[in-house]
């Protein structure tokens, strides 16, 4: 063998500056940290049902333009004020994308839309929208690396391990150690053991290796998630939201030892993939709160999720002049206009069943 010959792959390496040094150039004020921390005891309460509020996890599939995401949060806020006995709001603040096949992977890696991939500009960029978003309301994302979080964990409220992610030992040692409750998806053929193995690991301490504050490799020890749960979601064959499901969910959930909470995710397999039909899925979740679940006491329900933005649909990705504002470039979403009776029919019947308790 040629000794000279060229056995990598890696076409190239570009240093990225240090978590801390993006973190430093973008603080977050006092009274976000407080915000944030308050978020997230709120959330943990609810999904450990010490509060009967529903956590709403609503807005775009992926962000990819500051301007729409601001007025979005914007609108969000008067609806999250407006429905704060009933529904406790966050936002979908999605920075990066899990892709099945090709496509764009979120603004962290290629913030330009033009495949240039300016990773640093990236996380630039998200930190800054992100820290824009908390001053209106806390925000929620998916982590799919172990990396990015040194970046951006202290910004977020509640996040996602994906539904290609939750088996990865790696994504759940990380959510052993995150500062905020997350949330495991049931794998895309329906696997819901996957996710309850996920919760049940993320919630016990670890020892890994990761990455610290100063971009260095580190020994990391965890003490374990106590607001982990777990996310269904739907699969390829069917959705998993009906009574039947939820029981099946709750009594595994049960048999692992695990709280018997869980959240409905209106998109995804749940939807068919067609974005309108979150509205099914909301009109049987309304019903659930305001009837209850046959043999399911406490409630199990902690949570929704909805996939929303300002304009409904989705557009190929193209250049940024020419696309439409404020519509989706990843996964189809709702209008604001279709999201806000959502949001009303969610509050009305929580609303019911907090009166009845």
């Amino acid at each position: 063998m040629n000794n000279n010959e060229n056995l990598t792959r890696v076409r190239s390496e570009k240093r990225l500056p240090k978590p801390s040094s993006l973190i430093t150039s973008l603080p977050l004020e006092a009274k976000l940290v407080k915000a944030i921390s308050e978020a997230r005891r709120t959330l943990t309460r609810i999904i450990r049902g010490q509060d009967s509020r529903l956590a709403v996890l609503v807005g775009p599939c992926s962000l990819h333009e500051e301007a729409a995401a601001l007025e979005y949060a914007e609108r969000l806020k008067t609806a999250a004020d407006r429905y704060a006995d009933e529904l406790f709001v966050v936002m979908r603040t999605y920075v990066s994308k899990p892709r099945t096949a090709e496509g764009w992977k979120g603004l962290i890696y290629d913030p330009h839309l033009d495949n240039s991939h300016n990773i640093e500009q990236g996380l630039f960029l998200s930190r800054k929208i992100l820290l824009e978003i908390n001053h209106h309301l806390p925000a929620a994302c998916e982590f799919l690396d172990p990396f990015s979080p040194c970046y951006l964990q202290d910004l977020i409220s509640w996040c996602a391990i994906g539904a290609r992610t939750a088996a990865s030992q790696i994504h759940r040692e990380l959510a052993s150690g995150l500062p905020m409750p997350v949330g495991f998806k049931n794998s895309v053929d329906g696997n819901i053991q996957i996710a309850i193995q996920a919760s049940k690991v993320a919630s016990a301490p670890h020892h890994y290796l990761g990455l610290n504050a100063q971009g260095e490799t580190a020994a990391i020890q965890t003490s374990g998630n106590e607001a982990c749960h777990i996310i269904l979601r739907g699969s390829l064959q069917s959705p998993n939201y009906s009574e039947t499901h939820i029981q099946t969910a709750v009594h595994e959930l049960t048999a692992a030892g695990l709280e018997p909470r869980l959240m409905i995710d209106c998109s995804h397999d749940n939807c068919g993939r067609q974005h309108e039909q979150q509205a099914q899925v909301v009109e049987s979740l309304s019903r659930y709160l305001e009837q209850g679940l046959k043999g399911l006491q406490p409630f199990p329900l902690c949570g929704v999720m909805l996939e929303s933005h300002l304009v409904g649909g989705k557009q190929k990705l193209g250049h940024p002049q020419t696309l439409t504002y404020g519509q989706s470039i990843t996964d189809a979403c709702l209008s604001w206009q279709e999201t806000e009776p959502l949001l009303e029919k969610l509050a009305q019947a929580n609303r019911k069943r907090i009166g009845s308790e």
